[in-house]
């Protein structure tokens, strides 16, 4: 594992793309908002968050504290977060508020990040970027201690699982459109990852099945 070296705070007005089926780190202090634009409409990206000291480095690795999907559902009472929720932690601390939201507002909580073993049972023979491993280099590249045997379960922004009559559940294209983004304000410091999910075997990234570039923007 490398030395922390690269955990700096991104500046407010830096913007750039998050290559399709590639994931990409940012360190943000409190305060700091990130704009996620989903450039071509139909791209989910998988969003993950760490916290981080005052100084911007990672806490100790025996303490797990990270962005956290169950602690979000309880803590706005919702399947799906929306405009004015927050996104809390492990310890059920808000890590992210989300302030503006122009997509429909069609999230998913529920879903695990798609990972080699999920493509082997789609049918996929040899490598096939992942999610979870996209996460896993962004953490190696910035020296960010986190059990590899566990990958929280991302926020899937514009990912569309519709809960059926039921309770079963279904993965059909996003209802996002061209130019659509999400705003969120990081409520303390943290380490945000950001992957443009590979997934090009069911429709979640559209019916063309083919994954996008997606933008950034710090505010």
């Amino acid at each position: 594992m490398s030395d922390p070296k690269n955990l700096t705070a991104i500046g407010a007005g830096t913007a750039g793309i998050i290559e399709a089926r590639k994931g990409k780190a940012f360190v943000m202090k409190k305060g700091q908002s990130l704009k996620l634009i989903n450039t071509h409409g139909a791209q989910v990206i998988d969003f993950f968050a760490f916290a981080l000291d005052p100084d911007l480095k990672p806490l100790d690795p025996s303490i797990m504290n990270f962005l956290s999907m169950q602690h979000t559902r309880s803590g706005n009472l919702r399947l799906s977060p929306k405009t004015g929720s927050k996104l809390f932690s492990n310890l059920r601390k808000p890590m992210f508020t989300i302030t503006e939201n122009t997509s429909p507002g069609v999230h998913d909580t529920l879903v695990p990040a798609c990972d080699p073993i999920r493509y082997s049972q789609l049918g996929v023979q040899g490598h096939h970027a992942s999610c979870a491993e996209n996460l896993q280099i962004a953490l190696d590249e910035c020296g960010y201690q986190f059990p590899r045997a566990f990958t929280p379960a991302p926020l899937n922004f514009w990912m569309n699982v519709p809960v059926k009559e039921g309770g079963a559940l279904a993965f059909v294209e996003p209802v996002s459109r061209e130019g659509d983004y999400v705003v969120l304000r990081a409520e303390e410091n943290c380490l945000a990852v950001c992957s443009a999910c590979p997934q090009d075997i069911t429709p979640v990234n559209g019916y063309s099945q083919k994954p996008s570039d997606c933008h950034f923007e710090v505010l």
